[in-house]
């Protein structure tokens, strides 16, 4: 019995961090520096930008990840990537400017996405609010339904960023399949052997939300433990 507990754990555990360790390896794998790249990422993801008609799109060095910024009209690269010249990093530039191109277009998914972050953080302060008050409601209410109830919407509240990530993972692919790789495809950026590598690192990058939204509901299987 501890034998298939220790491998139930080990299982959850890859499960979990498994995703998240594969997309970090796939960027180092190809993060090796290219002298013969004409330009870095952040290059890359100007004339990128210029020949979509968005010049009125920056792009910017940053330390809080590789994203595109729709409200500021920015894409932001980490300085691997915007000042990388590697598969790695011409191949995130070409994604994030891929949510660029998905703005413009008033995709769907994109202007769900769009919505549903700015209502994240609300949506986290109030299951805060609700956890730190729900031990008062018991307290003075003596209702363990009420209680009960409380800490449940507080989970369902976290568990919505969760949903977020996975139901939005077709625009993820669309930003990689449908935008970066035709784009570098046609412009012919990449030398056809690097294609592949591409791909990896385009296929990385989509998945790189869903490795957070397991990271996620890790975090709410530990709340569900500690208030049982």
């Amino acid at each position: 019995m501890p034998f298939l507990i220790l491998l139930g754990v080990a299982a959850l555990v890859a499960l979990i961090f498994g995703p998240q360790w594969w997309v970090k390896a796939q960027m180092r794998r190809h993060g090796v520096e290219r002298q013969d790249f004409p330009g870095t990422g952040g290059e890359l993801a100007e004339h990128l930008l210029e020949q979509a008609g968005l010049t009125d799109v920056k792009v910017e060095r940053t330390d809080a990840g590789d994203h595109y910024d729709p409200i500021d009209r920015v894409v932001r690269l980490s300085p691997e990537v915007h000042d990388g010249r590697s598969v790695t990093a011409v191949a995130v530039a070409a994604h994030e400017v891929g949510h660029a191109v998905q703005h413009r277009d008033g995709d769907r998914l994109f202007l769900w996405r769009i919505r549903m972050a700015q209502a994240a953080q609300k949506l986290e302060i109030g299951a805060a609010i609700l956890f730190a008050t729900a031990p008062l409601v018991l307290a003075f209410v003596r209702s363990p339904a009420i209680a009960v109830l409380q800490i449940v919407v507080a989970l369902a509240l976290l568990g919505s960023r969760l949903a977020m990530h996975v139901l939005t993972l077709p625009m993820e692919f669309d930003a990689s399949f449908g935008k970066a790789l035709p784009a570098l495809t046609r412009g012919r950026y990449l030398h056809e052997n690097d294609l592949p590598a591409a791909r990896s690192v385009l296929r990385a990058a989509a998945l790189t939300y869903v490795a957070s939204a397991l990271v996620t509901l890790l975090d709410l299987t530990r709340i569900i433990r500690v208030l049982r």
